[in-house]
């Protein structure tokens, strides 16, 4: 079995199906929930702070964890960050086998926080062959620590920085992951594109640019990038670039993508997520919904093109309110990333290229 906490709407899950492996996902937000039921993959609906590892003894092959990450996010009023030295306490604690989950929670500014070291307990009791965990790239240092006590307890580990984008993920979004094995030496996964087309690649040869926002959405070669804007004002002193009725939807998924950036137009062209560019004058009324670009220097997409630039397939079924989709796709782990990560991490062949492809 593989367990997947925190496992949203299905980012590893997709992953893993890619390898031909299935995860039972824990996860407590009602949408994401009906969103992997929808695609498929089999869901516990739970609070994974209060839920027994006892029914995964001796069952568990490996372990996948993206769990939230208040007390490093640079979003909002940051009012986790003091919660850090409680969380470091927390993944002590449980690695030794005690838990003082509830005194400490009491000490947290923000309740979420001791979240991010539920992973040392399911690892404590359970001891997987292998471990992939996954969260915003401040959260490196508690990974370190993480890597630390599995190294003590007999795993290879290797933790550090990834840009999606070298996967064949049509963003620059850069990830802290950890991978872990006890049965195999690991190491960061090797990347299958590049920035700059020509060095040899995991698969021999050139290695491929990096895939372009517009070839993943299907932008003809005419399509070329035009003027950014920002989420919250247009260009300088512009108008509000998104109609009202889509403001909400939009901002949820900027701020689950944080500090990651679209890979638009071409390879090297990227913005930073909290601005968004358009190909004048594109339309797509597609089966997912309508692309409207209310001037030459905007645009709206649909949740279906947000999920294509994750790497999801076009036709993965989401659930929930439209904001709730935007949210479920912002946090979501890229699937090709996910498949890149846990083949490494599980000792699994990656099919070529076929096992990360939309």
């Amino acid at each position: 079995m593989i367990v997947d906490l925190f496992a949203g709407p299905g980012g590893w899950s997709e992953g893993l199906h890619a390898l031909g492996l299935t995860d039972t996902g824990l996860e407590w937000d009602t949408a994401a929930c009906r969103t992997r039921a929808a695609a498929g993959h089999p869901t516990i609906q739970c609070d994974v702070a209060q839920y027994p590892t006892s029914p995964f003894f001796g069952r568990t092959t490996g372990l996948i964890a993206s769990p939230p990450c208040q007390a490093w996010s640079r979003a909002g009023k940051r009012a986790g960050l003091a919660d850090q030295p409680l969380v470091h306490q927390a993944v002590a604690d449980l690695a030794h086998g005690r838990d003082t989950r509830t005194a400490l929670h009491a000490q947290c500014a923000d309740p979420r926080s001791l979240l991010a070291a539920e992973p040392m307990r399911w690892l404590h009791d359970l001891r997987p062959e292998w471990v992939a965990m996954e969260e915003v790239p401040d959260v490196l240092p508690l990974w370190r620590q993480y890597a630390q006590v599995l190294r003590g307890w007999g795993y290879s580990v290797w933790a550090g920085v990834l840009n999606a984008a070298d996967y064949g993920v049509p963003q620059t979004r850069r990830r802290a992951m950890l991978l872990a094995s006890r049965v195999r030496a690991v190491t960061a996964p090797e990347p299958t594109h590049t920035e700059h087309p020509g060095g040899e690649g995991l698969f021999g040869g050139s290695l491929p640019g990096w895939v372009s926002m517009a070839e993943a959405l299907g932008w003809g070669a005419t399509d070329r990038v035009s003027p950014t804007v920002t989420a919250g004002g247009g260009k300088t002193g512009g108008a509000e670039p998104f109609p009202s009725q889509a403001r909400q939807a939009r901002q949820a998924l900027l701020d689950a993508q944080g500090r990651g950036a679209w890979v638009l137009g071409r390879p090297a062209t990227t913005v930073c997520a909290t601005n968004r560019i358009a190909p004048p004058g594109h339309r797509d009324r597609s089966a997912g919904g309508e692309s409207q670009f209310a001037s030459p220097d905007t645009v709206r997409i649909t949740v279906r093109e947000a999920a294509v630039l994750q790497s999801f397939r076009r036709d993965y079924p989401w659930q929930g309110t439209r904001t709730k989709q935007f949210e479920q796709v912002g946090n979501a782990v890229p699937p090709r990333l996910a498949a890149v990560v846990v083949a490494v991490a599980a000792g699994v062949r990656l099919p070529v290229p076929a096992a990360v492809a939309a």
